[in-house]
């Protein structure tokens, strides 16, 4: 079938309705098969002088949420852990040089790349965790959590700024998506201490998180959280590396950056059928 025959298909099918319509777009596209049952890691701590010992994820939310005045939310994030594991553990934490995630705050020295508490989550876990598959396990749960969850959800005991942030989707891992969503969902500007106590917050849930997700790998007890994004999911089938496209290696949400023009929408699947 050549383009010129595809897309008087298309043509036809607009012209004869919905129902036309629906069938065509659905007619060439590859199956997708959504993986949605967690599965449990078989974690084995291989011999390392980063020793972890369980932590109280609430304590470690607070403590988050103390140090982001010190040095914003990577660096919160990291020394919500690490302060902790060198009281119980000492050393090599008692001489860990957390102001190096200092750096994070911002999406990466404010350049508005990821975002700092997830940057500080990763960093965390691949220190802690030496295998690489079960790191980018729980590197994605935690990403993907973020993206969907109504956040922020963490109230600390003696709040910093009289304020109790708005919640949102940030429908992204990205520092300047994720504040541009809320501030439009708050009605607020960015540099305002209402989107600070924000950010203040959000360091704290990940923190959280992060403290529950370790406290579960150390103990077996771990389940990936699975949650397939089906706009990911769909992109990927063409745009991935097994598509034909082939030009996309992502895992985070699409469409924070990305809509779907109704051309794409109409035309995306037989245009696939027909390409090389």
């Amino acid at each position: 079938m050549d383009r010129r025959k595809a897309f008087k298909i298309a043509a036809g099918a607009v012209a004869a309705g919905g129902a036309g319509l629906f069938t065509l777009t659905t007619a060439f596209k590859p199956e997708i098969k959504f993986e949605n049952t967690p599965q449990k890691i078989d974690f084995k701590q291989d011999e390392n002088n980063w020793k972890y010992s369980g932590l109280d994820p609430f304590v470690t939310a607070e403590l988050a949420y103390k140090y982001y005045s010190e040095g914003s939310c990577m660096f919160a994030t990291v020394k919500s852990v690490i302060s902790q594991l060198a009281e119980i553990i000492g050393e090599p934490y008692k001489s860990f040089p957390i102001h190096l995630f200092k750096y994070g705050h911002g999406g990466v020295g404010g350049y508005g790349s990821v975002c700092g508490t997830l940057n500080g989550a990763a960093a965390l876990i691949g220190l802690l965790i030496t295998d690489k598959s079960v790191q980018d396990k729980m590197i994605a749960d935690i990403f993907r959590w973020y993206e969907k969850e109504p956040l922020p959800a963490f109230n600390p005991n003696t709040q910093a700024y009289n304020y109790v942030p708005v919640k949102s989707i940030s429908n992204s891992v990205l520092c300047h998506a994720s504040n541009t969503n809320w501030c439009k969902t708050a009605g607020l500007k960015v540099d305002s201490k209402e989107r600070k106590e924000r950010c203040r917050r959000m360091t704290a849930d990940v923190s959280m998180k992060l403290a529950t997700s370790l406290n579960e790998i150390f103990t077996n007890t771990y389940l990936t959280n699975i949650q397939s994004d089906e706009t990911v999911n769909t992109c990927v089938t063409c745009h991935g590396n097994e598509g034909k496209v082939n030009n996309t290696a992502v895992k985070m949400s699409c469409n924070s950056c990305h809509s779907e023009s109704v051309a794409h929408r109409v035309f995306a699947d037989i245009h696939y059928k027909v390409m090389d």
